[in-house]
């Protein structure tokens, strides 16, 4: 397409030149210049000429008298840049005291004086300098004032004063004018601050700017969504809360798993049992299945042998036989929990199942071997070996190869090893 455009504009050039000359030809014009008794005599097209080559004359003329000035200012121009650069590697790499003084040399030169400034101070906050990182971010200020408001927020939530950092991007959230990184810096402030109605506010811009991939939006709306949920008073406020909250908010896991606890610690128990189940239904989590098994002991029969029936789908997953088990042993069914006990700690060891396997020595007086497991449990927690049980008490030999414990997915299809 540029193609074209030239030769249609050199076309257009060459036939304006033809009439220009037939214009001119016919009467080229005449220029008298008088000066001190000397008269010169000339067409207006050679006048024409020659201011032109006057002028080129004086702009090479003068060209040449600014280029040593000229290359001063472009050698200061080149270094800026590569001490910003320099800087920059430096950052990254973690030498923070030869980053700021490369990016505090950078910023001499105006062009790039507001980034050099602003990875000047986040070199020094990572350098323990918040003192020195603040006094750059208010020269930073002058050049990129709401990227320098950002970082000192972020600055002031590292430094454990959410509280502040929150109070600082309120106006421009109240205005809707935060840029990206803003409504991450004033959700993650306001959160710390514990204020999550404030940091729900955040949402909905940043899923409109698509900044945040989907995993790290997701990631954030969980928090805050069960961060608000968790907040609530009592069980009216929390029931009118989960009526407003968008659908895709309240299908969230961690809002589904905040509202249970919430609504079992309420006294609504069976509202946080339909919520997980259908939550359960539509997505497969742990964490709710281990949630669905900690809830108090009203309707505890009916929670069990509705557990016990995802096992048939999910036989390998170590929380849910652990819930399963826990629940059996809250209904002091000491033989029916030791088996999936055993089980969950064969395929994923975890703290949890060695605690419930004690709980089940005691209700069956075994105090020795209570104290095992529970010393296995504490074991765990803090990341060092356990101590197996004899073999003679286990209830049977559990093979934990891949092809002895069949996958299924949500459907109940088993899936194939790989």
């Amino acid at each position: 397409m540029k193609l074209w455009r030239w030769i249609v504009g050199l076309i257009l050039v060459a036939a304006i030149a033809a009439f220009a000359w037939h214009w001119v030809a016919d009467d080229p014009g005449y220029v008298l210049i008088h000066l001190r008794g000397t008269n010169v005599q000339m067409t207006v097209v050679t006048a024409v000429v020659l201011l032109l080559l006057a002028w080129a004359a004086v702009s090479v003329l003068v060209a040449l008298i600014r280029w040593p000035f000229g290359a001063m200012t472009r050698r200061h121009r080149r270094l800026s840049r590569q001490r910003l650069a320099d800087g920059l590697v430096s950052l990254i790499e973690g030498r923070h005291g030869e980053a700021e003084r490369d990016l505090s040399r950078a910023a001499r030169y105006p062009s790039v004086r507001g980034p050099a400034l602003l990875a000047a101070a986040e070199a020094a906050e990572r350098h323990g300098e918040s003192a020195r990182a603040l006094e750059t971010l208010d020269q930073a200020a002058q050049e990129a004032p709401r990227a320098a408001r950002v970082m000192r927020a972020r600055l002031l939530r590292r430094t454990g004063r959410p509280s502040e950092a929150a109070t600082l991007l309120a106006p421009e959230a109240n205005s809707g004018g935060l840029t990206p990184a803003g409504w991450i810096e004033f959700a993650e402030a306001s959160l710390e601050a514990g204020d999550p109605r404030n940091a729900l506010r955040a949402l909905e811009p940043l899923q409109k700017s698509g900044e945040l991939g989907s995993r790290a939006y997701a990631e954030i709306e969980s928090r805050v969504v069960a961060a608000y949920v968790r907040g609530v008073p009592d069980g009216a406020s929390l029931t009118t809360l989960w009526s407003q909250l968008p659908k895709g908010q309240r299908r969230l896991p961690a809002a589904v798993d905040a509202y249970a606890r919430q609504a079992a610690r309420f006294g609504q128990t069976m509202a946080a049992m339909d919520e997980i189940e259908t939550a359960l239904r539509r997505e497969w989590s742990p964490s709710l299945v281990a949630t669905y098994g900690s809830m108090g002991a009203e309707d505890l029969e009916q929670r069990l042998r509705r557990a016990e029936s995802w096992i048939d789908t999910h036989p390998n997953d170590a929380v849910l036989l652990t819930a399963v088990a826990r629940m059996c042993v809250r209904v002091r069914l000491w033989g029916k929990a030791k088996p999936y006990l055993e089980r969950a700690l064969a395929i994923e060891p975890n703290a949890a199942a060695w605690e419930a396997l004690g709980d089940v020595y005691v209700g069956e007086d075994h105090p020795e071997l209570a104290q095992r497991c529970y010393r296995n449990a504490l074991a765990l927690a803090r990341g060092e070996a356990t101590e197996a049980l004899p073999d003679e008490l286990r209830s049977r030999r559990i093979d934990t190869r891949v092809t002895a414990v069949e996958e299924r997915d949500q459907h109940g299809v088993p899936r194939l090893s790989p």
